[in-house]
């Protein structure tokens, strides 16, 4: 099902949000609270992306479990940004566990995450597929449902769709195409974070200068809300708003 987050405001280190809170996205790792649909541990790869103070963002991409991994807690102490989207990975029975598989994807300014799972795979979805230019199909990331969505999504925003809009209308056609998906996605661009609640937890915490955007609360902060599911969230560092996924 896989676990992630995004965060706008105010430059943190990425070990602040990847280790240091008690749920942190390595705890989630290997002790998740709400895997729901399938799963136990997040163990089948893991990414953060992070924006420098000018250019396109940053990626740190594994196939191995976070927690295996020795060099990015060095690097997370000592990274800061103010612009960060991470996750860790548990692979759909049948899709490949590679570093191309996990998240965050990426192209330009844009980084993109999924946390579910398309039913019927990937029979469901091959009309959806069958829309998309061929260049972009024989260069996905890897063969799974996630890069498939990003895919999905990719096409919109290059087609000038504004992002809320593009997540909303890939939500749509997928669930109408594969009912039952789950279907939490997360995009940004640095400046705005677009998150769905479709099917999984998504919760988001506030304050005066930034927003944080995770499957999970990272800790017990009562400012940490639930989002309900079937909602869109587009989310600045200043501001959150949220409406139904439905004509969003």
């Amino acid at each position: 099902m896989c676990r992630h987050l995004a965060y706008l405001g105010p430059p943190v280190s990425l070990r602040s949000l990847l280790y240091d809170p008690p749920y942190s996205l390595l705890r989630q790792s290997w002790a998740p609270r709400d895997m729901r649909g399938g799963g136990t541990i997040n163990a089948d790869g893991f990414g953060v992306g992070w924006y420098p103070a000018d250019g396109d963002p940053v990626r740190y991409r594994r196939a191995q479990p976070i927690w295996g991994d020795t060099t990015l807690p060095e690097l997370a102490a000592v990274t800061l940004s103010g612009a960060v989207l991470a996750a860790v990975r548990s692979a759909t029975v049948g899709m490949p566990v590679t570093e191309g598989a996990a998240a965050p994807f990426a192209e330009g300014r844009w980084l993109f995450s999924h946390n579910g799972v398309v039913r019927g795979w990937p029979d469901a979805v091959v009309p959806l597929a069958a829309e998309l230019p061929v260049r972009d199909l024989l260069t996905l990331d890897a063969p799974t449902d996630a890069a498939l969505l990003w895919a999905l999504v990719r096409h919109r925003l290059r087609a000038g769709e504004e992002p809320g809009r593009a997540v909303a209308d890939t939500v749509a056609v997928v669930e109408a195409a594969a009912p039952g998906s789950r279907l939490n996605l997360l995009l940004t661009d640095g400046r705005t974070v677009v998150a769905s609640a479709a099917g999984h937890a998504l919760s988001v915490r506030v304050t005066e200068r930034s927003v944080l955007l995770a499957s999970e609360p990272l800790d017990d902060d009562p400012a940490w809300q639930p989002v309900p599911d079937g909602q869109l969230v587009v989310a600045t560092a200043t501001g959150v708003r949220t409406r139904a996924l439905v004509g969003a």
